[in-house]
C-alpha cells in the first residue's frame, strides 16, 4: 500500500537499506561505543590497583587493598579482617593511597644547579 502511494519510483528498493543502516548506525554511537569506553575505562582501573587503595565492589561491599595480584585483589574490609576478590569485582576506587613521585618527574621538575 506504501509503495503504490510513494509512486514506484526507482529508489524505493534503496529507503529501507538505508533506514536499516542507519538504525545500526544509530544503535553503535548510542549504545556499543560508550560501553566500550566504559569497559576500557574499568579494566584500566582495575589494573591501576595497588596497595592502599579504598575501593568498594560490585556488591557495595567497601574495603582497602592490601594486595594484589594478576588475578586477584586481597581487601581489609575490618581491622584483621582479609578477604578475597577478582579483579573484576572491583567497582570503583573510592580513594588512592598516595604514591611516590618517580624519579624522571621529580628530576623534570626541578630547576637546574647554577654554577
Amino acid at each position: 500500500m506504501f509503495y503504490a502511494a510513494a509512486g514506484g519510483g526507482g529508489a524505493g528498493g534503496l529507503t529501507p537499506i538505508l533506514m536499516i543502516a542507519l538504525l545500526f548506525g544509530v544503535m553503535y554511537f548510542m549504545m556499543i561505543r560508550p560501553q566500550q569506553k566504559r569497559r576500557r575505562e574499568a579494566a584500566q582501573m582495575q589494573s591501576a590497583l595497588a596497595p592502599g587503595d579504598e575501593v568498594v565492589t560490585i556488591g557495595g561491599l567497601y574495603g582497602t587493598v592490601t594486595g594484589v595480584d594478576d588475578e586477584t585483589v586481597h581487601l581489609e574490609v575490618a581491622p584483621g579482617v582479609q578477604t578475597r576478590y577478582a579483579r573484576p569485582a572491583i567497582a570503583r576506587v573510592v580513594k588512592q593511597a598516595e604514591r611516590p613521585e618517580t624519579i624522571e618527574s621529580v628530576t623534570e621538575d626541578a630547576e637546574p644547579v647554577k654554577e
